[in-house]
């Protein structure tokens, strides 16, 4: 009861009220803002995270233009539910290279956070153009013109070197080769080894089918390594973090 009374204080009090609460947001505010200054210290590094491919990071900007981001998360949390899911908790190392990330909790569709691998080439095709024929509950929109729009690697030099100079470790052969691993990932027929050895775990593939290479690939190419370079199955949290 004495609480209470206490709380009628500040209840009837618009600057004390104003006072408090400018504080308690303070020092909110502090505890989430200051560990940013310290990224480095405060992200885990995990064995098997890399920047992304030029083809990869080409069809991550599709995935933001789009707006799939605004159905689909790429955040599963610690809770039994959602493991159960969709698979091992997320890292923050998963998404060091991200800009902007894709974490959130706001889902219309399923996390995306361990989509690589679970499905076939040949299944996101027939999702993106068409949703329902694979799953008829989706409210998805339709993303066929993304088969049909090709692409060059004319800007994707600059693409990574902009990534470089925010910080993602991309370094000077990678640069020079982008143009090259770009058309490589989505060729199979191609001398892809160098593409590899500078990404490792890179899926090589005809993503959507045809001879040309388009939206449809890089899409793909990106949703595919999604959760695919972290091995689970030897990762050992860190209890310092």
């Amino acid at each position: 009861m004495a609480l209470l009374e206490k709380h009628a204080i500040l209840e009837k009090s618009p600057t004390l009220l104003l006072t408090f609460s400018l504080l308690v947001v303070t020092v909110g505010g502090i505890i989430e803002i200051a560990p940013l200054f310290w990224l480095e210290n405060t992200i885990e590094e995990v064995e098997g995270v890399r920047p992304y491919s030029p083809l990869e990071l080409t069809g991550r900007d599709i995935y933001v233009r789009e707006g799939c981001y605004v159905c689909h998360s790429q955040m599963i949390r610690p809770l039994r539910d959602e493991v159960e899911r969709y698979g091992h908790y997320s890292l923050a190392a998963e998404s060091m290279y991200d800009h902007p990330f894709q974490w959130g909790s706001k889902r219309t569709g399923p996390d995306l956070a361990r989509v690589g691998g679970r499905y076939s080439d040949a299944w996101h095709v027939d999702h993106l153009i068409d949703p329902q024929s694979v799953v008829p509950e989706s409210v998805m929109p339709k993303y066929e013109f993304l088969a049909e729009t090709k692409i060059e690697p004319t800007y994707v030099t600059d693409l990574l070197n902009t990534h470089r100079m925010v910080g993602v470790p991309y370094t000077d052969e990678q640069l020079e080769q982008a143009s090259a691993d770009f058309t490589a990932q989505a060729d199979p027929m191609s001398d892809f080894d160098g593409l590899l050895e500078r990404y490792p775990g890179a899926a090589v593939s005809n993503f959507d089918g045809q001879p040309e290479l388009t939206e449809m690939d890089a899409l793909i190419a990106y949703l595919q390594v999604l959760g695919t370079m972290v091995d689970f199955s030897t990762f050992t949290p860190d209890p310092s973090r």
